[in-house]
């Protein structure tokens, strides 16, 4: 079985992992940095690419390269990417799993201190008409800083991302205090996210809604700790993308693979 691997998350490096583990497979793991390359190599990905990739140039690697499968690992916020897949798939007529981690279960979390909104442009208008005191802390990629900082002063921002060149020249871009940067490598703890909301005196925190894979429990009952307004940006909705083609967890994604082959 020959799988071109959409990656970069934890996911996709928990799905090498099995698939090499139980299959007969060949993967190539596709990152947009070294960083998630090098995850999916010690994951045992047979090969890897740490760059965007253009959509043509996908479909000329799996036509080339005879691959069985396409499987989309990426974050959930990732939407142009899984939009892109959905469409290579049908036009290849190439069987295709999206793997979506599901969403965080806060049926036991207390939720006030959530403020759910649809878009980073949103959260940087909430944080400007009600959050002026206080610093903001960032911890939702290096890629959406941007559309935050149109509305919130540079002085209050603390980005936590990946020390990648690519995540740097972006701080730099948008005239990001290097001391204003916190290097991350995987999810926070609950005692790491109180160090941080304890350090840089914030009054708020930014994340995505990404799943508890993504620390999303821990930055909240973090916030609550310390009475800290937490913005959610909730999930994209995908049009493209068909339920049948979902799989939220290991024992689903052995089901479709069999179905498959």
């Amino acid at each position: 079985m020959k799988i071109f691997l959409l990656g970069g998350t934890k996911d996709s490096t928990n799905i090498i992992e099995h698939i090499k583990e139980n299959y007969d497979s060949y993967i190539l793991t596709t990152t947009t940095t070294e960083y998630g390359a090098k995850l999916a190599r010690e994951g045992g990905s047979d090969d890897t690419i740490a760059r965007p990739i253009p959509k043509d140039e996908i479909k000329e690697m799996i036509l080339n390269e005879k691959f069985d499968i396409l499987i989309d690992a990426t974050h959930p916020f990732a939407k142009h990417i899984t939009q892109t897949s959905t469409s290579i798939a049908k036009e290849l007529k190439l069987p295709y799993i999206r793997f979506e981690r599901p969403t965080t279960n806060l049926e036991n979390i207390d939720t006030s201190h959530i403020h759910y909104v649809d878009s980073f442009d949103e959260a940087g208008k909430l944080i400007e008409n009600e959050f002026t005191e206080g610093n903001v802390l960032h911890f939702a990629g290096a890629n959406t800083m941007g559309d935050i900082l149109k509305y919130v002063s540079v002085d209050r921002f603390y980005p936590r991302i990946l020390k990648v060149e690519s995540s740097i020249e972006k701080c730099k871009s948008l005239n990001v205090d290097s001391n204003h940067i916190i290097p991350m490598k995987g999810a926070a703890s609950l005692e790491e996210n109180i160090e941080l909301i304890e350090r840089y005196d914030a009054s708020v925190m930014i994340t995505k809604e990404s799943g508890e894979i993504g620390g999303v429990i821990e930055k909240i009952e973090a916030a609550n700790e310390k009475d800290v307004a937490v913005i959610m940006i909730q999930r994209p909705k995908i049009d493209s993308l068909e339920k049948n083609d979902i799989v939220s967890n290991l024992e689903e994604l052995d089901i479709k693979l069999k179905s498959f082959f």
